[in-house]
């Protein structure tokens, strides 16, 4: 079950309290500060990661965490009283989307991040976002299911959580497949239309957004198997504790709200969050 939406009076209590942390806590420095100064945040986003984040038919960025990320840049913009704050939005890749925050390319990663301690001794993190895990992607000629793939061709994103999750996986069960990396979802759809692959391996939220994309989705099924625990969060600078819990207080806000609602349903089909991901919505939805 969802939390309550939070009245009007929590809501103005809510800003006076988010004010006065930041000015308790300094928020004069790091990013916030800089966001004042150039009157800018800078999001970086996936272009390949349906349905978390992705360019759509008219090339804008789209998806759930792009959708949480206009909220939350929403948020900072009345609680720093910028009414011309400007958005410049970033595409990033598997490869570059973390270089890009350290390097101070982008302020915030709204994209599909799996949250591991090591990536937390190099970038900080926000509230959960979401929860899913790994699994694979096959023709309905194919093999039924994972074991089925002993001896196939297995395609998977290279240099992604999900491409050691996956070695790891056939390590641990001694299973021998020929692991094809890939450089985007799309080349990995696209081989196994074509059949060079035997199975794509992925978030399954990402593998049920590839397969709505597919030209043939009838000969294409998604295994409903999870080969791991995928938390979601949106990645940013580390050691940034004031813009970090900007981020978190409008997080807060949303997953206290009908919006959260409002923004699953139109990223996932038009269906209500699971039991799992209400749970998430409510544990992660902090008080003030």
């Amino acid at each position: 079950m969802l939390a309550r939406p939070m009245t009007g009076l929590a809501l103005a209590c809510s800003a006076v309290i988010w004010v006065a942390a930041l000015a308790a806590t300094g928020a004069s420095a790091g990013t916030l500060d800089t966001i004042r100064q150039t009157g800018e945040i800078k999001i970086g986003f996936r272009t390949d990661a349906a349905p978390f984040s992705y360019r759509d038919a008219k090339g804008a960025a789209s998806g759930y965490s792009v959708d949480l990320c206009a909220l939350i840049v929403g948020g900072i913009r009345r609680r720093l009283k910028l009414d011309n704050l400007a958005v410049k939005l970033v595409p990033v890749s598997t490869d570059d989307r973390f270089s890009a925050i350290e390097e101070g390319k982008i302020d915030l990663l709204c994209g599909a991040t799996t949250v591991t301690l090591s990536r937390r001794a190099r970038l900080d993190f926000s509230q959960l976002t979401y929860f899913s895990g790994a699994s694979v992607m096959m023709r309905t000629d194919g093999p039924k299911g994972f074991a089925g793939l002993a001896g196939k061709s297995i395609g998977v994103r290279g240099a992604t959580t999900t491409e050691r999750l996956l070695r790891a996986v056939l390590a641990q069960l001694k299973m021998a497949a020929n692991v094809v990396t890939m450089k985007d979802h799309r080349e990995g759809l696209k081989q196994l239309e074509g059949g060079a692959i035997d199975a794509y391996f992925a978030d399954r939220s990402l593998l049920v957004g590839l397969l709505n994309q597919s030209a043939a989705p009838g000969k294409l099924k998604v295994a409903s198997q999870l080969l791991s625990r995928e938390p979601y969060a949106l990645a940013m600078r580390r050691g940034d504790s004031d813009f970090r819990l900007a981020v978190d207080w409008s997080l807060s806000r949303i997953y206290h709200s009908p919006a959260i609602v409002r923004i699953y349903k139109r990223n996932f089909g038009g269906r209500s969050p699971s039991k799992t991901i209400a749970t998430l919505y409510l544990f992660n939805g902090l008080p003030n």
